[in-house]
């Protein structure tokens, strides 16, 4: 069940970026979570962009874009080590959609939200993190 949300100002990204972004978000996402790189995993992994129209983002010192990614993830999918791969990955994924160097770093946030047990549903039921794990070494050992 990842999900990952780039919300970015309007215009912010360059256009190959805004093409390539959201594929590569989800790929990042999956990367660190373990997840098989099978259609299925693929097709779980949703990638949302947010584009807010000019003037909506501004901070008290200057109108620079500044850049939210929002990812969900079943609680405990993601140790301290993945978490920080996560954000290491996500932020330079950003910058290059962006065309921005590591300077802008600071102007990307990457918040993790952990879904606690049983408050995801899909298909009409709820998944617990255990029925993903199982389903991924299904998938690992080609079963």
């Amino acid at each position: 069940m990842p999900m990952i949300e780039l919300t970015v100002p309007s215009g912010a990204l360059t256009p190959a970026g805004r093409e390539s972004v959201q594929r590569e978000l989800a790929g990042v996402l999956l990367h660190w979570e373990g997840a098989p790189d099978t259609g299925f995993f693929r097709a779980q992994a949703w990638s949302y962009l947010h584009e807010l129209p000019a003037g909506a983002q501004v901070t008290a010192a200057d109108d620079a874009p500044r850049f939210r990614v929002d990812v969900t993830v079943p609680q405990g999918a993601l140790s301290e080590r993945r978490k920080a791969g996560l954000v290491g990955d996500v932020t330079a994924v950003v910058l290059r959609a962006a065309g921005l160097g590591q300077d802008a770093a600071p102007r990307v946030w990457v918040l993790v939200h952990e879904q606690a047990e049983g408050t995801w549903g899909a298909g009409g039921s709820v998944i617990r993190y255990a029925d993903l794990v199982a389903l991924a070494k299904e998938a690992k050992s080609g079963a």
